[in-house]
């Protein structure tokens, strides 16, 4: 991308979370994220669940469970198989091994076509989730804001001089140890205290999560490298989708589809503007790599990471993702 200035609920209170339908329904779809209601992204979440009402004349109710209310950041395919939660955010996950691998890459990415591009890329995955019993229904639009930072400013990303940086997933580790780094997890809600403590030197995280959870003030100082093709995907239960009338489903599946439109220049005005506030306001800093550096970085492990890719999703599978990445280069 071109960078521009652009609640944990009471037990009682489970069963109440986020009900959007204007009348009794006949199913109940319980939606669960790791976001905030801080986060534009929960907007995004609240048009769905409004739309599958208007779409199924009431029949199918969404309710939105907020901050990992029913579930750790990587237990979603365990919340669906046992029926948790009906759909949930997917992170890497290793049954779902291709997923694993390419649902974070590293690439240069145009984003003029991203919703299409995006689309693209969960039919590809589709046969490995509907395998262990998951259907893809959103594109999360992830590519934008997938950044870095730090307590004070660094002189060369890719020189992490031992840092312990917080990772999400296998090929963000891969990264940071590749630039002389400590990867260590931390999950979404956690990352405030693990920074505040000093058990993370730096942070690879969203920015429109960063900023939710307000940790311009423990680390302000970011780099905006966009090194990534993201597209943490939110899948459905297959069993929950199944129930549903040929009718649901295709409002179910059209509203997802129209909320991507409707959520994306949403979602990408919001992150300009937490970013412009927080340098212009909250004391943080931003800075943008050069494509010089910008390419080099994503060259140094971009060959080692398609080893990945290949022995995840095999020679056919793998060929397809990537000619799909190489089409959307910039």
């Amino acid at each position: 991308m071109t960078f521009s200035w652009k609640t944990v609920l009471p037990a009682a209170g489970l069963l109440a979370a986020a009900s959007v339908a204007a009348q009794a329904a006949d199913t109940t779809i319980r939606l669960s994220t790791y976001v905030n209601e801080s986060d534009v992204r929960y907007d995004g979440f609240v048009h769905f669940a409004n739309l599958v009402n208007e779409k199924t004349g009431g029949t199918v109710e969404v309710q939105i469970f907020p901050s990992s209310t029913l579930h750790g950041w990587s237990e979603g395919v365990d919340a669906m198989q046992g029926g948790v939660s009906d759909i949930s955010w997917i992170p890497a996950d290793e049954r779902l091994p291709c997923y694993r691998v390419t649902s974070l890459y590293p690439a240069a990415i145009n984003l003029e076509n991203q919703i299409e591009m995006d689309a693209a890329y969960a039919e590809l995955i589709r046969p490995e989730a509907e395998e262990i019993g998951l259907v893809p229904l959103f594109n999360s639009n992830y590519s934008y804001d997938q950044e870095w930072w730090f307590e004070e400013p660094i002189t060369d990303l890719g020189n992490l001089n031992g840092k312990q940086v917080r990772s999400i997933g296998p090929l963000v580790s891969m990264m940071i140890e590749t630039w002389g780094g400590a990867p260590v997890f931390v999950a979404p809600k956690e990352v405030f205290q693990s920074a505040e403590r000093g058990v993370v030197d730096g942070i690879n995280m969203g920015v429109a999560t960063y900023s939710s959870w307000q940790l311009w003030g423990v680390m302000p100082y970011m780099v905006n490298a966009s090194l990534f093709y993201g597209n943490m995907q939110y899948m459905m239960s297959k069993s929950k989708f199944d129930s549903l009338t040929p009718e649901q489903q295709e409002a179910v599946t059209a509203a997802a589809r129209e909320t991507e439109e409707w959520l994306k220049p949403r979602y990408e005005d919001w992150i300009d503007l937490r970013v412009g506030n927080a340098v212009m306001k909250g004391g943080g800093a931003a800075v943008s790599i050069s494509q010089d550096q910008r390419m080099a970085l994503i060259d140094s492990v971009q060959g080692k990471w398609n080893e990945e890719v290949e022995a995840a999703c095999g020679p056919d599978l793998a060929s397809s993702v990537l000619a799909l990445f190489e089409e959307n280069a910039p």
